[in-house]
Formats: C-alpha cells, sequence, structure tokens
C-alpha cells in the first residue's frame, strides 16, 4: 500500500480555489446550489431531494458534506476577478480506500452561472493531482446513467467507463437509479492532465466571472 489520506490544506489553481468545507459555508452555498436546475441533474437524489428553503438545505448540507476518515469535503470559490472569493460549489474527494489505493470525486454540483466556465476543469485537475500525488491507483467519477450532460463532461475529463452498475441508488423520489462508473488510473493521468491544462489554458488569464442571469 502506499496511498496515504491527503492533507485538508487549501487547494489553489489559476480560477478557483477549494476549500475544505465548513458549516459557516452554507448560506453561500444555498444561494449557489439550492436550485431546481443544480438538482435536476441528479444532485442530491435528483428533483424530489430540492429543499424546500434555507433551513431544509442547512440539514441537506450537513449530511451531505459531512467528513470523516474517509471523507475530504470541499467548497468551491472563485479565485481572483470580481468575483473573487465567491462560493460556486461544492464537491467531495471520498470512499478513501488506502489499502487499495482508491478514491471517488463525487457529490459535486456548482452555481449554473459558472456551468462551462473554467471551474469544473481546474477541480478536477486539483482533485485527481491531489491523489494521484498520495499514492492513489485509481480515481473513481460516476453519474446517474441517464444525466446526459455530466457523463458528457465525465467523458470530456478523459475518464474511461467501467460500466453501468444497475439499480445502483435510490433517488430521491424512490426510484433507482442505475449509475454509469467511469474512471481515471495513474497509468492514464499523465495524458488526462495534459488534457486538462490544456482545457485550461484555452481560457487565458480572464478570471471566471459569474453569469448572474443564470
Amino acid at each position: 500500500m502506499t496511498a496515504t489520506r491527503p492533507a485538508t490544506d487549501e487547494l489553489v489553481g489559476r480560477f478557483i480555489r477549494l476549500r475544505p468545507f465548513d458549516t459557516a459555508d452554507i448560506p453561500e452555498l444555498y444561494r449557489a446550489l439550492c436550485r431546481p436546475e443544480v438538482f435536476a441533474g441528479g444532485y442530491g437524489g435528483g428533483p424530489a431531494g430540492l429543499p424546500a428553503d434555507a433551513d431544509a438545505y442547512d440539514a441537506f448540507a450537513r449530511s451531505y458534506y459531512s467528513g470523516g476518515e474517509a471523507v475530504l469535503p470541499w467548497t468551491v470559490r472563485v479565485s481572483g476577478g470580481p468575483d473573487d472569493g465567491r462560493v460556486v460549489g461544492a464537491t467531495k474527494l471520498g470512499d478513501l480506500d488506502l489499502p487499495n489505493e482508491s478514491a471517488h470525486i463525487g457529490w459535486t454540483a456548482y452555481d449554473p452561472g459558472v456551468w462551462g466556465s473554467a471551474v469544473n476543469p481546474e477541480v478536477k485537475l486539483l482533485l485527481l493531482d491531489l491523489a494521484f500525488r498520495n499514492g492513489f491507483g485509481r480515481v473513481k467519477i460516476q453519474a446517474d446513467a441517464i444525466n446526459a450532460r455530466s457523463r458528457a463532461a465525465i467523458e470530456k475529463l478523459g475518464a474511461k467507463l467501467d460500466g453501468i452498475m444497475r439499480r445502483d441508488k435510490p433517488r430521491a423520489d424512490g426510484s433507482w437509479r442505475d449509475s454509469a462508473v467511469y474512471s481515471v488510473i495513474i497509468d492514464e493521468w499523465p495524458a488526462v492532465r495534459a488534457g486538462l491544462e490544456g482545457r485550461l489554458a484555452a481560457f487565458g488569464d480572464r478570471p471566471v466571472e459569474v453569469d448572474v442571469r443564470r
């Protein structure tokens, strides 16, 4: 076994910062993420999981982003520009299995105002780099099998489809989802990293600006 649990230090990229999740972040996460279009993609169990108000989202987030020995939850903030420091998402590096050198990037959602921006590729670049630097050999990323947008984003990262896990977990409405399971392994990491770095380079030096119309 070579994998070790990563330190919970802030991760800083060109466009975003990943800070360890704190319950003080929840009001900003509520503003960014508690929207029908975010939950429609499968976040929080799908549309039926949308919390009714700020108090309900607070309870949801405390559970969804709880930490532990096998979990590292993060809050995503814009770095630089007019929206510097603004919360635009959350994610986790979880299911840390040190003996088997495997981990899972998931529980991820972003403010619709940054969809299609540099945010997601840089989040994945920072978390994949963190995992592989700490000795992990495989990082899983998955989505509801019917979520075409999320699956396209995962495939664009360079992750490979491992297969479809049928009747994998219940949605918030009580139906059962099939999960499309992808992964990046250490042998693929140099090519995946180069692809992500190339995508980020295409954004130039312009900071991420949140489209408040979305």
